[in-house]
């Protein structure tokens, strides 16, 4: 047994044959997040190679003490953690590691959703009755009955079978769609798709009510480049030839986490790997004519991240849409219920048409009043973050339903940072109801919209588990201390100057046509007073798709961009996931970044600051960060500076590719 502790000399000696005594107190490691246990590096592996990673980015204090090998090394077969085990991302990279290093059980106060779902389809046993921990170093017996005791029937059926395929393979042949009556009880707008998309098998019946598990229809289904080898590998081991897509037209795949790697210190000497892991990501493309979203043909780049395609391209009001991603949340933000499942999970519906499905109750965030200038939905995700009810766990595995009259003026753009953002807040998945924004949003980027249904919205008298509601008029800029996105302060509550090394712009969360109209704001008024980015500093702003660099070019953003010193790149995941420019190289770099999450290690060895879009441009400009409000008091300026021609884009200011 190892026992995940908070100090990292324990650890260590429990590597070398120490045992740990849990009844000395020793404080465990909570929050351990997926990025630690295998980061974004281990994830180009994708078979029995990957043990060799599990938990090498595991952090106690400001140490790594799991070496690489060292899990599988030390014949460990439990581990032992704290509270929301397994946060952050979807990568079922996690538990596959685990288990490929001899670990068959995994003890924790609390799990994410996500990666305990992911632990059971591959067959790994996690419980939460720390009890068990004496039980198991005295050497008693526990049994696989007392192991799925306290799941639900379904949980417990596909661990039984030795996880989800085996458990699809004999149960889902026959799943086919059920109309659940309706017995005049007010529901949300996520239970009334849900129960329109429930599914029946001969063992597990419909899911209609908060508890319930099952499996639900998908209307789409969509895998990205770092999981498309693991599924092929999963499938071709259970079904071989007799392998076959169900309704392979609503499957998508994309290519968005590579496509920069090349310029990624944390992946140069892995390219072989990622290579590999690409070629198996086309091969299962083309041996089942999946429509597909690929790198770009010239220089690095892709068409677009995952989910936010999705959103632009394909999600419409009352679908269902899963993906492997922990942001397809993104996509709620059209009226859709859209959730992040492992690679198994995709795996299983790719055959069976089947999601598994275990229904969650829902939380009401209620945003009134009008928000101040300068004040945009990424502060109200990290003033959400840093409330001590969600610090609490009041929102993991929950629904975030976004209501008020703040949510109905923001833009389409705007509504899918807070429902991209639940992946942080521990959500299962987060939606707005459609409206008449969400038709405008629809027109402009498809080119028409369907009408909309009276049955799209939550019923008066729904049940939630709570109500939180912020009056966002008293919210002002918002940052996240290095380490986690919970870490919210004000923006004027930073005492200290904070100088940077380096500005990020990008992503899903702040990729959008929005994000950068709030860059462009600064950096236009930065290049009018004279001012550029601050000497000794890098700012990478990245689109998130091809059509948001169509609309930056169609209104004359570059210009400006260019004129201040901003390098700017093509659509990719890119820093915020390790995988290209932006992400830190030393421990003692700063980043301030309006990306979604600063977990250990996610985007480098140093230390990330979360801000919003407006607030990362003015820091880049100030050398420190500030807001833009106060970069505009503070100006210093010798007079305007010309606005000169844009750099070409997806070249670094060095000249290269």
């Amino acid at each position: 047994m190892l026992i995940l502790a908070a100090d990292p000399d324990l650890v260590r000696r429990q590597l070398v044959g120490e045992d740990l005594d849990l009844a000395d107190g020793h404080r465990l490691r909570a929050e351990i997040s997926t990025d630690e246990i295998t980061p974004v590096p281990s994830l180009v592996h994708f078979d029995a190679t990957l043990s060799h990673h599990a938990h090498i980015g595991f952090r106690a204090g400001d140490e790594t003490p799991i070496g690489p090998g060292a899990l599988a090394a030390g014949r460990f077969s439990v581990l032992v953690g704290g509270g929301r085990y397994g946060k952050g991302s979807s990568r079922e990279h996690a538990p596959l590691a685990e288990r490929l290093a001899g670990i068959r059980l995994v003890i924790a106060e609390s799990f994410e959703r996500i990666y305990r779902q992911n632990a059971d389809n591959l067959g790994l046993f996690t419980a939460t009755d720390l009890g068990l921990v004496a039980r198991v170093q005295a050497g008693e017996a526990v049994t696989v009955d007392e192991l799925v005791a306290d799941r639900d029937p379904l949980a417990a059926a596909i661990l039984r079978a030795g996880g989800l395929l085996a458990y699809g393979r004999a149960e889902l042949a026959g799943a086919r769609p059920v109309a659940l009556p309706d017995d005049g009880r007010p529901r949300t707008l996520f239970e009334k798709i849900v129960r329109r998309h429930a599914l029946a098998t001969s063992s597990c019946p419909p899911v209609g009510a908060a508890g319930e598990s099952g499996f639900v229809r998908a209307d789409l289904r969509f895998i990205h480049d770092i999981y498309t080898g693991m599924a092929r590998h999963l499938l071709a081991e259970a079904f071989g030839a007799d392998l076959a897509l169900h309704d392979p037209a609503s499957i998508l795949a994309f290519e968005d986490h590579y496509s920069y790697t090349h310029l990624s210190r944390a992946h140069r000497a892995l390219m072989p790997f990622v290579r590999e892991a690409s070629r198996a990501h086309r091969a299962f493309v083309a041996e089942h004519g999946l429509a597909h979203h690929g790198t770009l043909a010239k220089g690095p780049g892709s068409e677009g991240i995952s989910h936010a395609l999705m959103a632009e391209r394909y999600a419409l009001p009352g679908q269902l849409v899963v993906g492997t991603d922990s942001h397809t949340p993104h996509a709620g933000a059209l009226g859709c219920v859209a959730f992040g499942v492992g690679t198994t999970d995709i795996a299983n519906a790719f055959v069976t048409g089947a999601v598994r499905f275990a229904m969650p109750e829902s939380l009401r965030i209620d945003l009134t009043g009008t928000l101040p200038a300068g004040v945009g939905a990424k502060d109200v995700a990290l003033h959400l973050l840093a409330l001590p009810e969600i610090r609490a766990g009041l929102g993991v595995g929950r629904v975030f339903e976004f209501t008020g009259e703040a949510v109905a003026a923001l833009s389409t753009d705007e509504r899918a940072t807070l429902t991209n953002m639940t992946a942080e807040l521990g959500g299962f998945t987060g939606l707005v109801a459609p409206d008449a924004e969400t038709l405008r949003f629809l027109r402009e980027r498809r080119g028409a919209a369907p009408a909309l249904e009276d049955w799209m919205r939550s019923d008066p008298g729904a049940a939630y588990v709570a109500t939180i509601t912020v009056d966002v008029a008293a919210l002002s800029p918002m940052l996240a201390r290095p380490g986690d996105p919970g870490n919210g302060i004000p923006l004027d509550a930073l005492k200290e100057p904070v100088p940077i090394d380096t500005a990020y712009g990008g992503s899903c969360t702040a990729g959008k046509r929005e994000d950068f109209d709030r860059y462009h704001e600064v950096l236009s008024w930065a290049a009018q007073n004279g001012l550029a980015v601050a000497p000794g500093v890098r700012l990478i702003l990245q689109f998130g798709t091809l059509d948001v660099r169509r609309y930056c070019e169609a209104r004359g953003y570059l210009a400006a961009f260019a004129a201040v010193g901003a390098e700017v790149m093509q659509p990719a995941c890119g820093a915020c996931a390790n995988c290209g420019p932006g992400a830190s190289e030393h421990r003692d770099q700063v980043t301030i970044s309006a990306i979604n999450r600063n977990f250990p290690g996610r985007s480098g060895p140093g230390q990330v600051w979360l801000a919003s879009p407006a607030t990362m441009a003015a820091s880049a400009i100030a050398g420190r960060i500030t807001g833009f409000s106060e970069l505009k008091r503070g100006r210093r300026s010798s007079g305007p500076r010309p606005v000169t021609a844009p750099l070409p884009i997806g070249w670094m200011r060095s000249g290269g590719p």
